[in-house]
């Protein structure tokens, strides 16, 4: 047994040395023939928050907008969608909730930062954003607090005038939440509507053809690392007259009890049309996943 293991050895030996290790072959030369079957194709968003979350058009010429990403900042196209360039991206915050420009005076465009959504994975930001010179230049005019912003109305012949809806903190109660108004353009700011400090203002409206005419949707929301509530008696389907001044709770026709989050739109040919997208059911566990569905459009 032992002269065995002694000769199986021996040839192992003399098989190892015989053995040619071959030498490095040269490089290849990388030429264009090379990369001529490698084509471009699009493969993202790939991330958590690639989501586009607003456009704001410039009405007087629709081949300018502007496009609020959820973590990516704003960007900007001058030839209707062909190319687009980054306009916001050196501020200290990336993700963004909405994006408003003044059609009186398109230079002047507003951003709310901090994405107005209810995931685990949303983005905060630090207030609300104005460029007079179309995107080019950001200055932060307040709200620092609010950290989701999800709806920035503008005037129609007064870009001075501005309304900021906002969720306030998702993971916790915060004074600084509700419908905020401006009228010097940004330098001083009013609460306009507030309910309490665990319920924002997730969407504002204003009539096309009175200034004076708001809808605001209340929001009462709170993010948990084990789930989320998304409805509670703060929210409702609010109206105003006088400009934000005095605000009446819609009931009439809409559903009972408590809701969730309400989404506004107003019928542009005729403003006496208004819609509705209410959330409601037996528990608010995710925006998509009730135990009943009770929702609807009204």
């Amino acid at each position: 047994m032992g002269k065995a293991r002694v000769f199986l050895g021996i040839l192992l030996v003399l098989a190892v040395g015989s053995t040619t290790i071959p030498l490095a072959q040269p490089a290849s030369t990388l030429t264009p023939s090379l990369l001529n079957a490698l084509k471009f194709r699009t493969i993202g968003p790939a991330a958590m928050s690639g989501r586009i979350v607003d456009i704001a058009v410039v009405e007087s010429n629709t081949s300018t907008y502007y496009v609020a990403s959820a973590t990516g900042g704003v960007w900007k196209t001058m030839d209707n969608g062909t190319t687009f360039d980054p306009v916001l991206q050196n501020e200290a915050v990336a993700s963004v909730g909405c994006v408003a420009v003044s059609q009186s005076n398109p230079t002047v465009v507003w951003v709310g930062t901090g994405e107005a959504t209810n995931r685990q994975s949303s983005g905060w930001g630090d207030g609300v954003y104005k460029s007079i010179d179309a995107g080019r230049s950001w200055t932060n005019m307040g709200l620092r607090d609010t950290q989701h912003v999800g709806r920035i109305v503008l005037h129609p012949t007064n870009p001075d005038i501005v309304y900021v809806a906002a969720l306030g903190h998702l993971w916790g109660s915060n004074k600084e939440r509700g419908l905020f108004k401006s009228t010097d353009g940004g330098r001083t700011w009013t609460p306009s509507l507030q309910i309490d400090e665990d319920t924002g203002v997730s969407d504002v409206a204003m009539d096309p053809s009175d200034p004076n005419v708001l809808y605001a949707a209340a929001h009462q929301r709170r993010r948990r690392a084990y789930g989320f509530h998304g409805g509670g008696p703060g929210n409702a389907l609010y109206k105003s007259t006088d400009a934000g001044e005095h605000w009446k709770k819609l009931t009439a026709g809409l559903p009972s009890g408590e809701l969730g989050r309400i989404g506004i739109s107003i019928y542009r040919k005729d403003p006496r049309i208004v819609y509705a997208s209410v959330e409601q059911g037996l528990r608010y566990n995710a925006s998509t996943a009730y135990e009943q569905r009770k929702a609807g459009i009204y």
